[in-house]
This record gives C-alpha cells, structure tokens and sequence, in this order.
C-alpha cells in the first residue's frame, strides 16, 4: 500500500495532469452552469469527512467568482432532515472512495426527485458511480491509502477550476481575471515540489519537538478554515490524540476559556483579510501556551523555530490549495513516530457494524 507521504509527493504531477485537462473533466458541470445561469441561485456541496473540508477549502473563491452563495451540506442531515430540494440549485456531491452511505443517500433522494446532482469521484465502479447521477471523475486514479490527502487536495482544486472557468464563460470573471487565477494555479504546481520540501523539514522538527502533545488546535480563516478542519480530520486518523479545528473567530467566542497551558497551536495563515485579527489571538495565547506555531502562505512575520514559511505568494483565495501539505505531513510522521501502523484499520468491524461505508 502506498504512504500518504507518497501521495503528498504526488500532487506536483497530478495537479499538472488537471491543470492540462480540467476544461474536460469538468465540461458536464461547467455546460450545466452556462444553461442554467439565471435559474441556479446558489450551490450546495454534500460531503462528509476529507470531502467537507475540501469543500470548505474552496467555498469562500467558488463564492466570490460565481457571485452566488456556495454551502456545504452534511450529507446524512440533508436526507433526513432537509430534505426539501429545488432545482434552482447547483447540487454537487463529493465521494472521493464512492462508497460513503450518507452522500449516496442524499445523491439518490435527489435522482428519486428528478433533480441533477453532480457527483465528484475517483472510482467510477464504486457504489456512487451507479446511481445514476452526472459524474465528474477527479482525473488522480484510485488512492489507496484510506486516510486521503491527494484526493482531497484534488477536490479543492477541481472546485477552484470550475468556479473560474464557469464563471469566466459566463462573463462573471473577465479575460484579465480569469488569467490571473490561471496564472497563480501555475505559480502554485510550480513551487509545489519546494513546498513539499519545507514542509517535510518542519513536520520533522515538529515532531522532535513536540513528542509528547496530547492536543492540538488548528485555527484558520477563509480559505483556510478548511485546512484547519483537514488538521482536525487527520491528525485525529492518524495519530489517535485530540485535535480540533476551529475558524479564527469561533475559536475566539468560547473555546480559548478551555485551553490548557500544554495545548499546542496551529496557525493556518493565508495573509488574507483577518491577518490582523489572528495576529492579536497568537499574541494572546502566547501569554499563556507555550507552543504557538504559525504557517505563513508567504511571509513569515516570527522568529519562532517551529514556525514555517511556504515563500508562495498567491490570492488568499487559493491558499488552501497548498497550505495542508505541512498538516498531511505532520500527521503521517507523528503516526509513524508513534509506531501507529496506518495500512491496518484501527478499528476493522466499524464499517461492518455501522454500514457507513458500502
């Protein structure tokens, strides 16, 4: 089985591959937008798990490029409770696997209803795949290792593409703007390789340093709340320790009145438009932890040794495209320094007693 370092390592050449062949993987989307331009007046995404927090990744840029409110939707509170859906709405449903029961619940109620639902995945024999619905494959192949980094990574990239090509043929983005997203996607892949370097030599110093944390938050804001959720997800896999994360100013409304003076920070920093406000939360928590790390999309603004720059200078908005990379690595090598062997499920009756995966 193959390592979530190696599908980190992989993303340079498969964002590459997308970056050549989006206008393809993602035309049935893109031609149902255009026809559809003044009917759909928002979009919903269903995704649970990697898959949400993918989708929160590229939620604020699909807002501000489409001109329309984009949610996110828990996939098994929509067919139970929510289940009142309009066909003035994008539905987009994201399985990575295919086999999530949830999200294939909430695509069939949809069909039963004659309503379109888009579904993003990356096994098109997989249980989602024959539903019926309009599939969009993720152009990555099937990732082996259970616990995802690569198919999540690709899922916010697939959704960054659409937002701007949709609205680039649509007139929503102009020539110039369009070009400009285009042009910091590349500058992104590019660089990737570099990224993954840095980040391979801090999650190595992180975790000499900081052997014995017990628990961790992850704070982020726009597009890298969604980062913050991906560290919650992973390290909470992986490493079997408490992990939260937590948007910049719910972290503020409550949950700092709980901290202890052992707990380990994360800061997930895009340089966007709240920089000034986390900087004011990191100087607080620092009167009072003693472990506050901040990674910086471009800039590193502390002196902290365990603090990391990714020298990527980008809009705010597609951060999120890279931004995990350190989070995924520093999961993968606190585990291994544990001896937690990942290739083996840690709890191999789950699926069969609960049936959320079939």
């Amino acid at each position: 089985m193959k390592s979530m370092s190696y599908y980190v390592n992989s993303e340079a050449s498969v964002y590459q591959q997308i970056r050549t062949n989006y206008q393809e993987l993602l035309k049935p989307m893109i031609n149902s937008f255009k026809t559809n331009e003044t009917k759909y007046k928002s979009i919903v995404i269903f995704a649970t798990g990697s898959s949400s927090n993918a989708a929160y990744g590229a939620l604020p840029l699909m807002t501000e490029r489409l001109g329309i409110s984009v949610y996110v939707e828990e996939p098994s509170i929509a067919a139970n409770y929510q289940n009142h859906f309009q066909d003035d709405i994008l539905y987009i449903a994201i399985s990575q696997g295919g086999h999530s029961a949830s999200t294939i619940k909430v695509v069939k109620e949809l069909l039963a209803k004659k309503i379109t639902v888009f579904v993003l995945t990356s096994d098109l024999n997989s249980p989602i795949a024959q539903t019926g619905a309009q599939l969009i494959e993720m152009g990555m192949g099937i990732e082996e290792m259970p616990y995802v980094t690569l198919g999540y990574s690709v899922t916010i990239l697939l959704l960054i593409l659409f937002a701007i090509e949709a609205a680039h043929q649509t007139k929503r983005l102009s020539s110039k703007g369009y070009e400009k997203d285009i042009k910091e996607i590349d500058r992104i892949i590019e660089n990737l390789p570099h990224i993954v370097q840095q980040s391979e030599r801090w999650a190595d110093r992180y975790v000499n340093e900081n052997s014995e944390l017990k628990r961790i938050y992850f704070i982020g804001y726009g597009a890298a709340y969604g980062v913050a959720r991906e560290g919650e997800t992973k390290i909470t896999e992986t490493v079997h320790i408490t992990a939260q994360g937590k948007e910049l100013e719910e972290y503020m409304h409550g949950p700092y009145i709980g901290m202890h003076a052992s707990d380990r920070f994360i800061f997930i920093e895009p340089q966007g438009k709240l920089e000034g406000r986390a900087k004011k939360l990191q100087h607080f928590l620092r009167l009072h932890a003693k472990h506050v790390t901040v990674i910086t999309s471009y800039n590193c603004t502390n002196d902290e040794v365990d603090s990391l720059n990714l020298k990527t200078d980008v809009n705010e908005l597609l951060t999120s495209l890279f931004m995990t990379i350190p989070i995924h690595l520093l999961a993968y090598k606190l585990a291994k320094a544990r001896e937690i062997n990942l290739e083996v499920p840690a709890y191999p009756e789950f699926d069969e007693i609960t049936k959320s995966k079939l």
